[in-house]
């Protein structure tokens, strides 16, 4: 057996990424803050969250990803800190299709519908 214990541990991480254990192959973090730049968003500590939350729910979700079930798991592990409305504070252009963008995930049909994920 090779590999890195991390590649054993996590064998679909994107270049062996430890922070993002579940990201698409091909995304980086620096992929990530240049899309943010052109959104004007400064990424801090809870944007990142919303990124690995996405990239969590799209590995343990493969084939099911649906926007209302997504929303509803972002709603729950944000529920803390205010939830879905926390959620559009962060990222404006919606959690669930500009956090895709950021977290390098095809956002699922229906994200960018104006009152259905996104705001823009």
């Amino acid at each position: 057996m090779t590999g890195s214990r991390d590649e054993i541990l996590h064998p679909n991480a994107s270049g062996g990424i430890v922070d993002f254990p579940s990201a698409p192959k091909g995304w980086t973090p620096d992929l990530a803050r240049q899309i943010a730049e052109e959104c004007d968003i400064e990424l801090g500590d809870e944007h990142w969250q919303v990124v690995r939350a996405l990239q969590d729910y799209y590995e343990r979700h493969p084939d099911t990803i649906q926007v209302r079930n997504l929303l509803d798991a972002l709603e729950e592990k944000f529920h803390i800190k205010g939830g879905l409305k926390h959620l559009y504070l962060l990222l404006p252009g919606g959690p669930v299709a500009q956090g895709c963008r950021l977290a390098g995930l095809q956002p699922p049909a229906g994200s960018v519908d104006r009152g259905f994920g996104s705001v823009q």
